[in-house]
C-alpha cells in the first residue's frame, strides 16, 4: 500500500469523502483510540485537567479521548474537510485550520502539553517547491517549544518511512531546544509495532527527565531503536561541550594570510605588519 503522504498533500488526500471514509471506519477510530490513551499516558500528567494540544486533530476521534480523561484540549487541522466532521460530531475541543509546517501562533507557556497522532511523518513530505522539510520543522518545533510551559511533554505518534528521516526529526526537535528520545512499542511485531517520540520541553526544578519504558520488550531486551532515545540526550551535552572547546582561529598566521590574499587581488590597501599585527589585548575591567 502506497504511504498517503506520496499521493497528494493532506489537505488534499484528506478531502470530503476520505475524511468521512476515516471517521466511519470502526477499526481506524479504534486504533486511533488507542494511540491517544498511549499518548496521554506518555505525557505523564500530574492530576487535575490539563490544558492540551491536540496537532493534526483530524475529526477529533483523539480530542474526544482527552475530553474523556477530563482535560480541555485545542485542536487544529490542514483538512477543512476533517475539521468539518469534527463540527458535525459536536467535539468540545476549539478547533481551527492550521498548517503546522507554518509554525503555531500561541502565547509562549500556554499548554501544560501536546499529542499528535499520525501527523508528524506528513512535515517531512516536500510535495511542493516551496515545501522543505527540515525548514517546516523547524518552524513547527521551534514555535511548539515556545507554546509549552516549561518541563511539559509533546508525544508524536507518527509512522517514519525510513531512519534518514526519523534522524532529520530528532535534530531539528534537539535544535529548537527539546530534550527525550524515540519510543518504540512492541518493536518486534509488524502489525503491533508503533514508533513515539517524546519530547520535553526543558526540566521542572528538581525533577529528572527520564524516558518511559517501551511495551512489548523483554526485561533486559534492548532494541536498537529504543536505543536511539538514551543516545538523544547524549548527543547534545556532547555539542555543547565542542562549542566550549572551540578555539578562535583569527590569530597573527590567520590575519597575515588574509592581508596577503588582499595584496595579490590589489584591490585595496592593506596595513602592513607590526609588532601589534594580531596582538592579544588585555581585559578592561
Amino acid at each position: 500500500m502506497s504511504r498517503p503522504e506520496h499521493i497528494a498533500p493532506p489537505e488534499i488526500f484528506y478531502g470530503e469523502d476520505e475524511a468521512r471514509k476515516y471517521t466511519d471506519n470502526s477499526r481506524i477510530t479504534s486504533i486511533q483510540a488507542e494511540m491517544a490513551y498511549r499518548c496521554l499516558e506518555l505525557l505523564n500528567l500530574t492530576e487535575g485537567p490539563k490544558y492540551l494540544l491536540d496537532i493534526g486533530c483530524g475529526s477529533g476521534l483523539s480530542g474526544e479521548i482527552l475530553e474523556e480523561e477530563g482535560h480541555i484540549w485545542v485542536g487544529f487541522d490542514i483538512s477543512d474537510a476533517m475539521l468539518g466532521i469534527a463540527q458535525e460530531r459536536e467535539v468540545e475541543g476549539d478547533l481551527f485550520l492550521q498548517d503546522a509546517g507554518q509554525g503555531l501562533g500561541f502565547r509562549p507557556g500556554v499548554f501544560d502539553g501536546c499529542i499528535s497522532v499520525s501527523v508528524l511523518q506528513w512535515l517531512c513530505n516536500a510535495d511542493k517547491a516551496i515545501n522543505r522539510p527540515k525548514a517546516r520543522l523547524q518552524r513547527f518545533f521551534s514555535t511548539l517549544y515556545a507554546s509549552l510551559t516549561k518541563g511539559a511533554r509533546a508525544v508524536f505518534q507518527f509512522y517514519p518511512e525510513n531512519d534518514d528521516q526519523i534522524q532529520l526529526i530528532i535534530d531539528v526537535a534537539t535544535r529548537c531546544g527539546f530534550e527525550g528520545g524515540l519510543l518504540v512499542d512492541y518493536p518486534n511485531s509488524k502489525k503491533a509495532k508503533k514508533y513515539y517520540l517524546c519530547l520535553f520541553a526543558g526540566q521542572q526544578s528538581g525533577v529528572k527527565n527520564q524516558m518511559p519504558k517501551a511495551l512489548g520488550e523483554e526485561e533486559g531486551e534492548m532494541h536498537p531503536d529504543e536505543a536511539r532515545s538514551i543516545q538523544f540526550e547524549k548527543r547534545n551535552r556532547h555539542l555543547k561541550r565542542k562549542r566550549n572547546d572551540r578555539k578562535s582561529v583569527k590569530n597573527k598566521e590567520w590575519i597575515q594570510h588574509k592581508k596577503q590574499i588582499a595584496r595579490d587581488k590589489g584591490d585595496k590597501v592593506v596595513a602592513k605588519d607590526s609588532k601589534y599585527t594580531g596582538r592579544k589585548r588585555k581585559v578592561r575591567f
